[in-house]
């Protein structure tokens, strides 16, 4: 009975720890800056689509 507490205790910390890792990691991806080459397709595709709709 008492073995069973023990092994929820470890699994529950490594499962914050978890939750811990992915959130700092998803925060650190979410506020890097877009690569240039990124940003110079989406400003293509801006201008392709402007053209069709004028035309």
């Amino acid at each position: 009975m008492f073995s069973d507490m023990s092994e929820k205790t470890p699994r529950s910390k490594i499962k914050v720890q978890i939750d811990e890792n992915l959130k700092r990691i998803y925060d650190e991806v979410l506020h890097e800056d877009v690569p240039d080459r990124f940003t110079a397709l989406l400003q293509q595709l801006r201008e392709k689509t402007d053209k069709g709709g004028q035309s």
